[in-house]
């Protein structure tokens, strides 16, 4: 494999099939802590709320941190790319009008991991959930605001 930056290679290769859950990730640019401001991270929920709206990913659990987030979905139509690319490209554009800047607010590609059915989704979901408690954020999970799961 051509010695290609991460953010590509993690795109080598990648399928994505409808009905089938995967954790994605992505961080935002330079790793900037652009969402420790509440009001700003809920732009981001925002846009998984209206993928779920859509029909193009049905949310199965997700946390925004300050400087990335994780989203367990269930893809149902469209590719993995194409969700990403438009959550990140409307998550970009409601910031910059919120904030009234011009600013790069993710890095290119993400993370991707297709799980398999017989694993247990809401041990996947609570690990997903309680990134705020390992980044030492909150001491009790309901303490941080930016997270939602189907089960918990």
């Amino acid at each position: 494999m051509p010695d290609l930056p991460a953010s590509h290679r993690l795109r080598c290769g990648r399928y994505a099939e409808s009905n089938r859950i995967y954790l994605l990730t992505t961080n935002t640019f330079r790793r900037t802590p652009v969402f420790e401001s509440f009001t700003l991270g809920r732009l981001v929920v925002n846009q998984f709320r209206i993928a779920q709206h859509q029909g193009i990913a049905n949310s199965l659990a997700w946390v925004v941190m300050p400087d990335h987030f994780h989203w367990l979905v269930e893809l149902q139509q469209g590719s993995l790319g194409d969700l990403m690319q438009k959550t990140k490209s409307l998550s970009t554009k409601a910031v910059n009008q919120s904030t009234g800047r011009k600013m790069t607010l993710w890095q290119k590609g993400f993370h991707d991991r297709a799980l398999r059915r017989e694993e247990d989704l809401v041990k996947v979901a609570r690990y997903v959930v309680a990134n705020p408690l390992r980044a030492g954020l909150v001491e009790k999970l309901g303490d941080y605001p930016l997270w939602d799961a189907k089960w918990v």
